[in-house]
């Protein structure tokens, strides 16, 4: 099914519907008497990019949160893949990447890689595999040759990229990224952006990623879901229509700039 939907350009944009990889119906989340997300209505549709931005305290980590089986809805239904959130955890359905890396430090960046495997044969746990093994996972996300490194010996951007390796070595069919990048300096944050665009092409991963930064939004996403506060609610779905692959140079473009600037605009009224 498509959906035409007019651009910030003012042309008409075929929008693709096709399964839902995650699907929150008046979905709900409250920590005692505060109501930090209240009836969110948003459907992820498999293998599209989205990211989500709002401001500080609406819930944007809570949602993925939610979404992943780490906290309970109070009032509505989370679904994945058509699972319950529970389902598609046992099932490893989905991975998420933190802003943090987590590695093991006493593990090599291979083994940190391999963990999840190990877990699963220790507990006596069917874990889906994809084509590709720890070590060319290591080669897909650009650390060939660094296999043996342990975390200390490696730049803050080698280990999220170590961590997204481990994520993706349960083949997720979704992937929730909370401000991966959001430690690391402009320079190296660009390189990633780039990097995990060609994973996301590469492998069909849907993709969940959270970030504060309108450029970074606006350059990853398809679609951006911007949240509103007090409490977390949906305010906009804004789709970027933008040249694909999409290269650093886009940054620079009146495009990409009249993106930045709406979306600069709603985040205001949040």
């Amino acid at each position: 099914m498509m959906e035409t939907k007019e651009s910030l350009t003012g042309a008409a944009v075929a929008i693709p519907y096709g399964r839902s990889a995650a699907t929150l119906k008046a979905a709900s989340v409250c920590f005692g008497s505060f109501t930090a997300i209240d009836k969110l209505d948003l459907e992820i549709e498999a293998g599209s990019f989205y990211t989500i931005l709002g401001p500080s305290g609406c819930g944007k980590s809570t949602m993925l949160r939610l979404v992943s089986d780490l906290i309970p809805a109070a009032r509505g239904e989370v679904s994945i893949f058509g699972k319950t959130t529970e389902e598609a955890r046992l099932a490893r359905k989905f991975a998420f990447v933190f802003q943090d890396a987590a590695l093991l430090p006493w593990r090599s960046a291979l083994k940190n890689v391999e963990l999840p495997l190990e877990i699963g044969r220790k507990r006596n746990i069917d874990i889906p595999t994809g084509p590709r093994n720890p070590r060319e996972l290591l080669e897909l996300v650009g650390l060939k040759g660094r296999e043996n490194a342990l975390p200390h010996e490696l730049s803050g951007g080698m280990r999220q990229r170590v961590a997204i390796a481990r994520a993706l070595v349960c083949q997720p069919k979704l992937l929730l990224m909370d401000e991966p990048f959001g430690a690391l300096d402009e320079m190296t944050r660009d390189r990633l952006n780039l990097q995990l665009l060609d994973i996301w092409r590469e492998t069909g991963t849907t993709i969940l990623f959270v970030t504060h930064s309108i450029s970074e939004a606006v350059f990853l996403g398809q679609k951006v879901v911007m949240l509103r506060a007090n409490p977390g609610r949906l305010r906009e779905i804004v789709d970027i229509d933008l040249p694909e692959p999409r290269e650093t140079k886009l940054r620079d473009t009146p495009e990409f700039t009249r993106y930045c600037g709406y979306l600069r605009d709603l985040l205001e009224t949040c």
